[in-house]
């Protein structure tokens, strides 16, 4: 399948035989224009590999298949801005023109309501607003009002009691645009980079050798802070693993004893987001019922043309591997005595031989230590 997919094909090798010369031979000036005029897509193109993260630091990452699309609604600020330069734009420029134009639109109601485009120069009537003589004026003491311009022309008389409600509402949610839209505009500017940690509680109640029951029993879990696996670049959904060593609570723990065991274990997600720069704490829990013994997690990331795509349909699916139902403790048991017994197995053939050829020494020995007394007793007689 890898060797089908040209996002991993070999780079194709240059031929002698095409008639090139030696990198060598050619001119620097055109040597340095091809390393660098090209451009990275082209030389991407070339070499038919795809990237995950981009030259510019622009994860090549889209999301799809997201069910929960209301939270980008909950979290419109940080919505706003991950969009991209030209829609952010958009959105700035219709954030005020929208909010001109509904306040304008509602002070030329006032007045028409009221009867002043009915009195228009009539210097006995006092209007809502001097000076507003139609739509086109409403709209700009509008924008005179949000924007706390106030040219002097047009404004606001003491006999108008709807107009002085209006006006406090338009320069509150003027001045909450102005901060919404701004503060989206800075953090877009200087955005940060993704920072994200990982770190898991087992919440468990346990009783002391000295008799003391201690409930809700918070012991730590290792994610990989001692090899730096809980440091975290969050583009795409990563599977977050904890070694089942000897200094894990879960080192006696087998299939059986799972399914009786009470406890709860709490992970905790501490990172920047990178489109406000805030810190954020994201926490969940799982129960006995939501650990599942002998699964893996549906792979959710698939090359596409040009980017990778994750689909969240299967972001819960898993599927069942082969997994023994003893505990950790158990199976490095069986693993060791197997070991040892293969160890001693060998040797002891090895030690056969070995006194066997000791035996055969020995008897040599002798032989030899006899034949050299016989030989001395001959020549003292």
């Amino acid at each position: 399948m890898a060797k089908d997919n040209p996002a991993f094909s070999a780079i194709p090798k240059t031929s002698v035989s095409e008639g090139k010369a030696p990198l060598s031979s050619q001119p620097g000036k055109s040597v340095a224009l091809r390393r660098l005029g090209e451009g990275p897509e082209k030389a991407e193109k070339k070499r038919g590999r795809q990237r995950y993260v981009e030259k510019d630091g622009k994860c090549n990452v889209q999301h799809g298949n997201v069910r929960e699309t209301y939270r980008y609604l909950t979290d419109i600020f940080t919505t706003l801005v991950d969009l991209k330069w030209r829609f952010s734009l958009l959105v700035f420029i219709l954030a005020y023109a929208v909010t001109w134009l509904f306040f304008g639109l509602i002070w030329w109601f006032i007045a028409y309501c009221r009867g002043d485009l009915d009195h228009l120069g009539d210097d006995a009537w006092t209007p809502c607003v001097n000076n507003l003589n139609g739509f086109v004026s409403a709209f700009l003491f509008s924008i005179e009002t949000e924007t706390t311009i106030g040219y002097g022309h047009r404004v606001i008389t003491d006999k108008c009691p709807e107009g002085i409600v209006l006006l406090l509402l338009q320069a509150i949610l003027g001045s909450m645009v102005n901060a919404f839209m701004v503060g989206c505009m800075f953090v877009k500017i200087s955005q940060p980079n993704k920072r994200a940690s990982i770190r898991a509680k087992l919440i468990k109640s346990k009783q002391t050798q000295e008799g003391e029951f201690i409930p809700l029993n918070q012991t730590d879990i290792s994610v990989g802070f001692e090899t730096g696996d809980d440091r975290l670049f969050l583009v795409s959904p990563l599977i977050i693993s904890h070694e089942i060593n000897q200094q894990s609570p879960f080192w006696e723990v087998s299939k059986e004893q799972l399914q009786k065991d009470e406890f709860e274990i709490v992970v905790i997600l501490e990172g920047m987001v990178e489109a406000t720069g805030m810190t954020c704490q994201a926490r969940s829990s799982y129960l006995v019922d939501e650990v599942l013994w002998g699964h893996r997690f549906m792979s959710v990331l698939s090359l596409e043309d040009g980017f990778y795509e994750v689909d969240y349909n299967s972001f819960h699916q898993t599927f069942e591997v082969p997994t023994p139902s003893c505990s950790a403790r158990e199976l490095a048991e069986a693993a060791a005595r197997m070991d040892a017994h293969l160890y001693w197995s060998i040797p002891s053939r090895l030690d056969e031989k070995v006194e066997e050829g000791t035996e055969k020494g020995d008897k040599a020995d002798k032989e030899r230590n006899g034949n050299l007394t016989s030989t001395e007793s001959e020549s003292k007689v």
